[in-house]
């Protein structure tokens, strides 16, 4: 019998935990090996997502209405849990017989001890009729909204108390999908139509040109406009960088961090597709997926390569007009796309600006003078962000920040930019654009 959604989701959970396999990428292998339809499928997500957006919320749950304590049970037995739970909480269109009765047999599936089915059954039952009484909340917004503590001190340290929480209700937010056009091929009307007539749920982005946001969209590569080229998936944030970086037509651009290709796409389609645009990265597997979005959105103005970015590469000295690097960095603001990033261990993040720091230091040099240099990452830790800019700074005195404007909400900038989720209804972002003196 093949397996249900509900445990295709604990497998991924599990996994997870005992093997340290990433949701994202296990969970898509998953559904496929599994032959879940697309309505199963969104449950499985959605369940698998939804579980790791809330598992501090959930475990405290757990914590009170079990004898057994959440990290003192089976991983199946805490994923099934969990499960139930999170569909008793947050899914209303879920019954609660539905609920309890699949979670109950997924424990006894998986569990060892055959014992587990009533303590699954009876904690379920008093979260049921939790509900109904009125369920306790926790005090604590780090529990609240499943974050760790650490990280909590951090985003207070930066926003204070009240905006903080507003950060993290964001991040367990559901993010619409956003499609930027590819202007070259189409326009945003256009494109508009064809994804309304084709069944999507359409709306044009409130503030970013060219650029739409999506329900509904079931596999986006069946679309016949995806596989015409009309457009790629990208976050508002990630294509306002490189609106930061502004790109002129007939420019040479190096892309010096580029997989799977977002800024190197909207790159060339600001420069009318006229120009060089090299796209690089340290893996060679990603240098395919670079190609194959190239060759789909017909940009012929990208070139994708091998290179590692720490490494000084002589023959690209002083040749580009633009060298964008997007470092490698935690991830901690696209924590509502990918929740499982806020699990991360600290302590080897620590490391990260050493890292950072070493490829704007290196990849500087392919800038020629006169030339734009553009620094981003992905997160909001200002360790990650300014400091490394201002680092990068007080060694490299031929380069200098440079103001740039974007639309508002954002607006102008002298240099250095941070996208909030709860500011922007963007991921976080932080872009910085430097100058190297003529």
């Amino acid at each position: 019998m093949a397996p249900s959604a509900r445990e295709v989701a604990l497998s991924c959970l599990t996994a997870g935990e005992k093997q340290g396999a990433w949701p994202d990428s296990y969970l898509r292998s998953a559904i496929r090996r599994a032959g879940l339809d697309g309505r199963d499928a969104g449950l499985c997500t959605c369940l698998t997502f939804g579980v790791l957006q809330n598992e501090r919320l959930l475990d405290w749950h757990l914590a009170r209405l079990s004898t057994i304590p959440p990290e003192k049970m089976e991983p199946a037995v805490r994923g099934a849990l969990r499960l139930g739970l999170y569909q008793l909480l947050f899914l209303d269109r879920v019954p609660v017989h539905a609920a309890v009765n699949e979670s109950v047999a997924l424990a006894r599936k998986h569990s060892r001890n055959s014992r587990v089915a009533g303590l699954v059954n009876a904690v379920l039952r008093a979260a049921a009729r939790d509900l109904k009484a009125g369920l306790p909340q926790p005090d604590d917004p780090a529990v609240r909204y499943s974050h760790p503590d650490w990280l909590v001190k951090e985003f207070t340290h930066a926003l204070g108390r009240e905006e903080t929480e507003a950060l993290l209700a964001a991040d367990n937010a559901q993010p619409s999908t956003q499609a930027q056009v590819n202007t070259l091929l189409t326009t945003t009307e256009e494109l508009a139509e064809e994804l309304t007539a084709a069944g999507l749920i359409v709306r044009p982005h409130p503030w970013l040109s060219g650029c739409l946001e999506l329900e509904d969209t079931g596999d986006l590569e069946a679309l016949e406009a995806f596989r015409a080229g009309k457009f790629y998936i990208q976050d508002a944030a990630a294509r306002l960088a490189v609106l930061a970086a502004a790109p002129a037509p007939g420019s040479r651009v190096l892309d010096a961090c580029a997989a799977p290709g977002g800024k190197t796409f909207a790159a060339a389609i600001a420069m009318g597709g006229k120009g060089n645009i090299l796209a690089c990265d340290i893996h060679p597997r990603k240098r395919g997926l670079i190609e194959a979005g190239a060759e789909r959105l017909r940009l012929g103005c990208v070139e994708a390569a091998v290179m590692d970015g720490k490494r000084f590469d002589p023959a690209l000295e002083g040749r580009f007009d633009l060298v964008m690097a997007d470092v490698p960095c935690s991830g901690l603001g696209i924590i509502r796309k990918k929740p499982d990033i806020r699990y991360k261990d600290p302590a080897p993040l620590a490391g990260l600006p050493a890292v950072q720091g070493e490829i704007l230091a290196n990849v500087a040099q392919y800038v020629r003078p006169g030339g734009v240099l553009l620094y981003a990452t992905c997160t909001l830790l200002p360790r990650e962000n300014e400091d490394v800019v201002s680092g990068f700074l007080d060694k490299e005195k031929n380069f200098i920040l440079e103001p740039f404007d974007l639309p508002a909400p954002v607006g102008r900038s002298e240099g250095m930019a941070t996208l909030w989720p709860h500011r922007h209804g963007t991921d976080g972002f932080f872009f910085a654009r430097l100058r190297r003196r003529a």
